[in-house]
């Protein structure tokens, strides 16, 4: 019998399969809510059709001789990756973050691929179908075209291979060019965004050399450490999950106009604002506070979107949570993310990753601890498909999203849109924030402030 095929981990993807610690797991899990139940056996045959054919998703990682690898699992085994339960009754908000809560704080087998795929019963008449994919599979935002990939944009189209993002992960992969070309019909504004990126920070990495990237490291790594306030600590193994209601895009995009700022500067605004209301509700003072969010950036050119993997960079974004007022805030954060497209510093934070992929594991825990210590949160802003798409021909209702906390950070903020509705998601250590639904209530209540400025 031949030996398994090896193909070894890229430096970056070596560098977040290194990162996950039972406290603080690398793990992006996001959950697409269906109006109606659906048999799992149904479920099953999807991912079998549509996810088993990309190899990263029947493929271990084994080390050996200091090195680490994708290889075939010879026992693969669909389910040890689909998993069945029922929510107790009356099976709503409160029961489902208690159930996803758990599953987010429980580890991978690292004996079988890195992901899995949970399938909740009983919610609000409908169910549940929970993704828990592990990063060093890929970035959120290619992860995000494989869980969309399972969908259909009609319910008629249950089993038909029509959808473009399928197509991008075909092997061998249909021309991407046109794969790209339906899935921005779906996505538009996500699309658009990833392309705009990539394009700009390709363009500014051919200059970002010499002394440009020595500059903008310097700078990462001199940055004062970020104030101690209640979302700073050690971490523990039980996390908390939650998220805020559906809010129509259309009014956030109103509140904008008539504020001077865009769709990000309004949410970002409402988000910051929801830190502060949690503070001061925790009777911790918040005037003049600011800390830092570290925002993924797409690096990776459109035409390589079926090859998964790592390609981004950060920024880290300085929050005004001390600004009471909401317009003031919008505003400074407005000028904050413009001085910040024009920086360098995703592609330096990309080429640290993948240094630290390749140095000594001593070395990359010394440089996590040094960036955790600058940063209070991960942030992300994600415009996903404006239309409703299907999955075993039943109606997707909503999707959202929890980002991982990276580099030993207790807080995740990940915003998503769907359908022309927009939520939050709010992931949180709970030895540090308990009740992150509280969180999720001060950013309703800082929209209606923000709706009521705008008149």
């Amino acid at each position: 019998m031949s030996a398994p095929v090896q193909e070894p981990l890229s430096a970056v993807d070596h560098t977040w399969l290194r990162m996950d610690d039972p406290t603080n797991l690398m793990v992006i899990n996001g959950v697409l809510v269906l109006e109606s139940p659906v048999p799992i056996e149904r479920i099953r045959a999807i991912l079998e059709q549509r996810l088993q054919p990309i190899p990263r998703f029947h493929q271990r990682i084994v080390t050996r001789g200091g090195k680490s690898f994708w290889e075939t699992d010879p026992e693969f085994d669909m389910d040890a990756h689909l998993h069945r339960m029922v929510l107790p009754a009356p099976g709503g908000d409160e029961a489902l973050r208690e159930v996803i809560s758990e599953l987010s704080s429980q580890p991978f087998d690292r004996r079988r691929p890195l992901w899995h795929f949970h399938l909740i019963e009983g919610y609000k008449g409908g169910a549940v179908l929970m993704a828990r994919l592990h990063h060093c599979i890929g970035d959120g935002m290619v992860l995000l075209l494989v869980l969309l990939s399972l969908t259909d944009q009609t319910a008629e189209a249950d089993g038909d291979l029509g959808n473009p993002f399928t197509d991008l992960f075909r092997r061998p992969p249909v021309r991407i060019e046109r794969a790209m070309e339906l899935a921005e019909q779906i996505m538009p504004e996500g699309i658009r965004l990833m392309r705009q990126s990539a394009e700009a920070f390709r363009s500014m990495g051919r200059v970002v050399t010499g002394a440009a990237g020595a500059s903008a490291f310097g700078r990462l790594v001199l940055r004062r450490n970020d104030p101690k306030t209640l979302f700073k600590g050690p971490l523990g193994v039980a996390k908390r999950l939650a998220w805020s209601e559906m809010i129509p895009l259309e009014e956030v995009k109103e509140v904008g106009r008539a504020l001077g700022g865009t769709i990000n500067d309004v949410l970002l605004s409402a988000m910051t604002g929801a830190l502060r209301r949690y503070l001061d509700r925790r009777g911790e003072r918040a005037h003049g506070l600011n800390f830092r969010a570290a925002m993924p950036v797409n690096l990776r050119p459109l035409d390589e979107m079926a090859d998964l993997g790592n390609q981004f960079g950060l920024i880290f974004l300085s929050l005004p949570v001390g600004i009471d007022d909401p317009v003031e805030r919008l505003r400074e954060l407005g000028r904050r993310a413009t001085a910040l497209k024009r920086s360098a510093e995703p592609i330096v934070v990309l080429g640290i990753l993948k240094m630290m992929g390749l140095s000594p594991n001593a070395v990359q825990k010394l440089v996590v601890k040094i960036f955790a210590a600058k940063t209070t949160a991960v942030a992300t802003n994600v415009p996903g498909p404006r239309e409703v798409l299907y999955l075993a021909g039943r109606k997707i209702e909503e999707i959202f999203f929890w980002v991982p906390q990276s580099g030993r950070v207790g807080l995740g903020i990940s915003i998503f849109s769907y359908a022309g509705h927009v939520r939050l998601g709010i992931g949180t250590d709970a030895g540090l924030v308990p009740d992150p639904e509280v969180i999720a209530e001060g950013f309703h209540e800082e929209l209606e402030e923000l709706k009521r400025r705008a008149g």
